[in-house]
């Protein structure tokens, strides 16, 4: 939420693409994220939530999208997006990528750490929005 909070400062219209992942292990539908994710940025006008499928360029080509933000947690991360920037340049001509490190104490955060946190029983709150803490509970209490 932080990165979109702070995109939403920089550009009128944003678009938040939510991908299918379908090679991902994740908790929730595509359905259920874009809803989850609709509801967390509820409170900043000119942000839309969307779900795809397949590459993030024709998305960004659907949506006529000039810029993609990425988040950047770690050189690992850097190195991995560095690379996908230039295929994003060949895909699409025109795009740019722009990144944003998390404020220092998200730094840490992923889904997986997060996921793990909820399924041993520690608490979330602390690390994501109240909605997104209360569906990640109530999916780990139906799994059990």
């Amino acid at each position: 939420l932080n990165l979109i909070e702070r995109t939403h400062e920089m550009f009128d219209e944003v678009v938040i693409g939510v991908a299918a992942s379908p090679s991902k292990n994740t908790m929730f539908t595509l359905e259920e994220r874009v809803a989850l994710m609709e509801e967390v940025v509820a409170h900043l006008p000119g942000v839309t939530v969307k779900g795809f499928s397949g590459l993030l360029v024709d998305f960004a080509r659907q949506e006529q999208a000039k810029v993609l933000i990425r988040g950047l947690r770690t050189t690992v991360d850097f190195e991995y997006e560095f690379g996908l920037t230039n295929m994003y340049r060949k895909l699409l001509p025109g795009i740019e990528s722009v990144f944003l490190t998390p404020e220092e104490e998200f730094a840490f955060l992923s889904s997986t750490i997060v996921r793990e946190v909820a399924i041993h029983g520690g608490s979330i709150e602390q690390f994501v929005p109240a909605a997104v803490a209360k569906a990640i509970e109530k999916k780990v209490n139906e799994r059990q």
